[in-house]
């Protein structure tokens, strides 16, 4: 065969892929029908395993390697389990009849959160001076509103969000009111002000970004604010999904957050920060591809796009931000000290140490694939 030949038979190829692969989505949807109909859970962790072990076995005894065989099935997995996901919140359709009303819905997490109250049959209108996206409906000012909806979403800037949730405490709407804010310390008097009005009112931290499609792995955080009936209401919208639900306090929720989000953000600003000053190109150290170094790279490189403005209020308007960078500090001293001081003793147990605590997470992480 020719070159060409070689080239026209690989599309052929490539098409049946995709054919088969339509399949096992058409697959998955019925499968998704069965899980419902009969009370079985969305993800098996157990199946899951056996269907990797068997490809990893097959794919050797056809002479393919097995961690080839091995990533593409977990990209199939986890294309079958967000099909799986979707049509299960679609099923659900606990919005079926109910309006929601999402505060800064053009916002990237806004949108997320509209499409997603959408896809349960949610009458969705979107508040934002930004236009909403097409098909939805949208006004400029939520003040326009009459605040009738079962749901509001404020999924505004911290600072802006806080005002937000003190004039929708004068308004005082009849359905349940909650924030996505990644911090709360900047909202406690927002909160408290909904609280007090006798509003429905907690608060969520979705632990994931606008691009994510499957929830399986990921954390919602739900604020316990003394709103029982509130708090259950806003949990009922993940009930379909596999997300994990935490329930927790405003103060235990900050405090975590800033090791959570505060501690690793600011370990991979210092990263890029001390590379950039280093007086190395980029280029000239990435060239030397250490596996750590590629991966710290590529964690640093994703934080560096992101928000300057958003990653400045999780460090500074936490109540416990300064908690974090201090034991950041600590820790990086520590490192320092002991080499400067040719303490391999010191350095060892250092290590040590981060080993049994990393440990649990990692022993956990295998027995679930």
């Amino acid at each position: 065969m020719t070159l060409d030949e070689l080239r026209r038979h690989l599309d052929e190829l490539d098409q049946q892929l995709l054919q088969i692969i339509a399949q096992r989505q058409a697959a998955s949807r019925e499968i998704a029908r069965v899980k419902r109909a009969t009370g079985y859970p969305t993800r098996d962790y157990a199946r899951e395993r056996e269907v990797i072990v068997g490809a990893r076995s097959r794919a050797e005894s056809i002479g393919v390697s097995a961690d080839v065989a091995e990533t593409v099935v977990r990209l199939l997995i986890r294309s079958s389990l967000t099909t799986q996901e979707q049509a299960s919140v679609a099923a659900h359709g606990s919005g079926s009849g109910r309006r929601a009303l999402v505060i800064g819905g053009a916002g990237k997490m806004g949108a997320w959160f509209t499409a997603f109250l959408t896809s349960q049959g949610f009458d969705v209108e979107v508040a934002d001076p930004k236009a909403a996206a097409a098909g939805v409906n949208g006004i400029a000012d939520w003040r326009q509103s009459a605040l009738t909806h079962d749901f509001i979403v404020v999924a505004a800037p911290l600072g802006a969000t806080n005002m937000i949730l003190q004039q929708l405490a004068q308004l005082k709407p009849r359905g349940v009111v909650f924030d996505l804010g990644s911090l709360k310390s900047p909202l406690r008097a927002g909160l408290t002000a909904l609280r007090s009005a006798g509003v429905a009112v907690t608060s969520l931290h979705p632990m994931f970004g606008p691009d994510t499609e499957l929830l399986s792995g990921r954390h919602v955080i739900f604020i316990d604010l003394g709103d029982a009936a509130a708090l259950e209401q806003a949990r009922a919208l993940f009930a379909p999904t596999m997300a994990e639900q935490v329930v927790m306090g405003l103060d235990e929720h900050d405090r975590l957050i800033a090791y959570v989000l505060g501690l690793s953000h600011a370990l991979n600003i210092a990263f890029f920060t001390a590379l950039a000053e280093s007086g190395e190109s980029a280029p000239r150290l990435v060239r030397l591809s250490s596996t750590t170094f590629d991966a710290q790279f590529d964690i640093a490189s994703n934080v560096a796009a992101e928000s300057p403005e958003l990653y400045y209020e999780i460090q500074h308007l936490n109540d416990f931000g300064a908690e974090s960078l201090d034991a950041l500090a600590r820790a990086v001293e520590a490192v320092r000290s002991a080499v400067s001081a040719g303490d391999q003793e010191r350095f060892t147990a250092l290590m040590r140490q981060g080993y049994e605590y990393v440990k649990g997470r990692r022993e956990s992480a295998a027995r679930r694939v």
